[in-house]
């Protein structure tokens, strides 16, 4: 396991990724807001879907999630349309003209990671993309139930009411 000075470190990393991120951002057309293109990438990605796979994805809760498709809907870049198995839910498909605003998006988008990472070897590009894929895994499933932080040690007081076990 990692020395606590190495996890430190890693979170300065995170916070001077937010500068990645927003200058990622800026590449956005106007009218297409960091929510939208998500659900057009998650919709790109994954295929048609229902408004609640789609939150559950997004890791946001049903509110936000539907502010961001009334977004693109209005923008004719998803359809929505009537569940067969469930007519009171709706199945979200992107469009045509959703998926050329997608493809506008990754062209700046790669076109700016070319450029920033013109410097780095294939392998460096490679492995970073490893590495996240394997950072983001270990942090998908929002379902299951969040780690615990260690028990106190015994010269720690507890607030808590400990468990009764029959």
């Amino acid at each position: 396991m990692a020395e606590k000075a190495q996890y430190e470190e890693l979170i300065r990393q995170f916070s001077a990724f937010g500068a990645v991120k927003r200058e990622m951002g800026r590449l956005l057309p106007a009218d297409c807001p960091g929510g939208s293109a998500a659900v057009l990438t998650l919709l790109g990605r994954h295929g048609d879907m229902r408004m609640s796979k789609l939150a559950e994805l997004l890791a946001v809760d049903m509110s936000v999630t539907s502010r961001h498709v009334a977004h693109v809907a209005e923008r004719g870049w998803i359809e929505r349309s009537p569940d067969p198995a469930d007519k009171r839910s709706r199945i979200l498909r992107l469009t045509t003209s959703g998926q050329g605003r997608l493809d506008e998006i990754a062209d700046r988008t790669s076109q700016m990671l070319a450029h920033r990472l013109s410097d780095w070897s294939d392998d460096e590009v490679g492995q970073l993309t490893r590495l996240m894929a394997r950072l983001r895994a270990s942090f998908d499933d929002c379902r299951a139930p969040a780690a615990r932080p260690p028990a106190p040690s015994g010269d720690e007081q507890s607030t808590r009411t400990p468990a009764i076990t029959t």
